[in-house]
């Protein structure tokens, strides 16, 4: 800009350069009840519940109906909640890494590509906890080794994605200056303006 001349931002954006921010209603309250339940009937058999009692079992049960509710809604769902919405990429993930690792910032309205892979890895790992659960409390697979391995060693990866998944989504957060948890909570996310639609 020539001294004196006309001061002119960039669209979308306030005079010093700041994005303006609009909120936009994102997860339906199915999907934001989905999160949370989950969230807390994982968190209660990981840690709390006895592995062997009647909660746990009862409370696995919940968390396969709850996920098997889920697929569901990603086929008859609003627009966020559809999985045609989120498809899983291995190059758009790659993509967003590189945007990370070089400063780019590219903020998503639902999820992202590296959030997608991680719901899809959620999913079918919960499905497989839930269904070697129900298994093992069969007069077929009772006390069968395998069985009680897989259940285990998916339990163990469930853990690990968690972490992780908690982990990106505070780093994203702050990376992209947008409160990721709040948004499952309210619905609502605070995006660009020029990235609402």
């Amino acid at each position: 800009m020539r001294p004196g001349g006309p001061h002119v931002r960039p669209p979308g954006t306030f005079g010093d350069g700041r994005a303006i921010m609009t909120d936009i209603r994102v997860w339906d309250p199915l999907v934001r009840v989905f999160h949370w339940s989950l969230v807390a009937g994982f968190a209660a058999n990981a840690l709390f519940n006895d592995p062997e009692g009647k909660t746990h079992e009862v409370i696995g049960l919940a968390i396969l109906g709850l996920v098997a509710l889920r697929v569901l809604w990603g086929f008859v769902g609003p627009r966020h909640a559809r999985f045609s919405d989120f498809p899983p990429s291995v190059s758009a993930s790659l993509g967003q890494i590189g945007e990370m690792a070089t400063g780019r910032k590219h903020v998503h309205r639902g999820h992202s590509p590296l959030g997608a892979l991680m719901i899809y890895n959620l999913l079918i790992v919960m499905l497989v906890i839930g269904v070697t659960g129900y298994m093992m409390t069969t007069l077929a697979f009772f006390g069968v080794g395998w069985v009680e391995d897989v259940h285990e060693a998916a339990v163990l990866w469930a853990e690990i994605s968690v972490l992780a998944h908690v982990a990106a989504v505070f780093l994203e957060s702050r990376r992209l200056g947008i409160n990721l948890p709040k948004s499952m909570v309210t619905g609502y996310k605070r995006i660009p303006a020029d990235r609402k639609n």
